[in-house]
């Protein structure tokens, strides 16, 4: 009796392990995605968004398989030089598809609602603190929020966004005694910062807290947080419809 049920509780799980798989195999979701799909996922997307990526990735691999053979030519041995050329054009051909699907993916976000999450998501989780849509407004303009070594900062995302913005900076300023808030503004207009430059642009701010500091102002917002209630901010400033959907990781490299 034991044997069977043991025997039952086996193909259970079997059962269960193979639905598993064929939902993942199948799932919509980056997140589930093997290796190989999302690179064939990544690579549709930077084709879809420039139609040259091919010929370029290409001409990376050839190229470089053609240095590998000219070294080759003239140090021994050849074969080595070649191989390592052609793995070469594979390195440089993958960063410049990453270069691609990244543009291509903050391309599809810019004027969505929160899409300045995407780009928050990028920053390093070790060092930073991000809440997206802070504050999020009847139009969808939304204010996110980041702490780590260049400080606390308020990033206005939308065309709007700028009394929003103004009003959480001030809110925070009364609130958190001491911290210095800083704000930027997500857009292409004079003293704004471009969606796919605001993780660089954050990561360049003049450092002016420590760990300990960090830690202390992450604190301190969880409870400035429980005391404002947010509005729900419709998720996913990535693509979402069929090959257009892209991994971060895949986007990070």
């Amino acid at each position: 009796m034991a044997s069977e049920r043991a025997k039952e509780l086996a193909r259970k799980q079997k059962a269960e392990a193979k639905a598993l798989k064929e939902a993942k195999k199948h799932s919509d979701n980056p997140s589930d995605w093997g290796t190989v799909r999302q690179l064939r996922e990544s690579y549709k997307l930077a084709a879809q968004y420039k139609s040259s990526t091919p010929w370029i990735l290409l001409a990376c691999v050839l190229g470089c398989t053609a240095v590998g053979v000219v070294l080759g030519l003239l140090l021994d041995p050849m074969v080595m030089w070649i191989i390592v050329g052609f793995f070469g054009g594979l390195t440089l051909a993958m960063y410049v598809m990453q270069r691609v699907v990244k543009k291509a993916a903050f391309a599809r976000a810019v004027d969505q609602p929160g899409g300045g999450e995407m780009a928050l998501s990028m920053l390093d989780k070790k060092k930073w603190h991000y809440t997206a849509a802070v504050a999020v407004d009847r139009q969808m303009n939304c204010v996110h929020r980041a702490v780590g070594p260049g400080g606390l900062i308020l990033i206005g995302d939308g065309k709007g966004a700028h009394n929003l913005l103004g009003a959480e900076a001030k809110r925070y300023k009364q609130v958190l005694y001491g911290v210095e808030v800083q704000t930027i503004m997500i857009g292409d207009k004079k003293g704004q910062v471009p969606l796919e430059d605001l993780t660089a642009h954050i990561k360049k701010l003049p450092k002016t807290l420590n760990k300990e500091q960090i830690e202390e102002i992450a604190y301190r917002l969880k409870g400035l947080d429980r005391m404002h209630s947010r509005v729900p901010l419709p998720k996913g400033p990535l693509p979402t419809s069929g090959n257009m959907k892209v991994s971060r990781r895949a986007m990070r490299g």
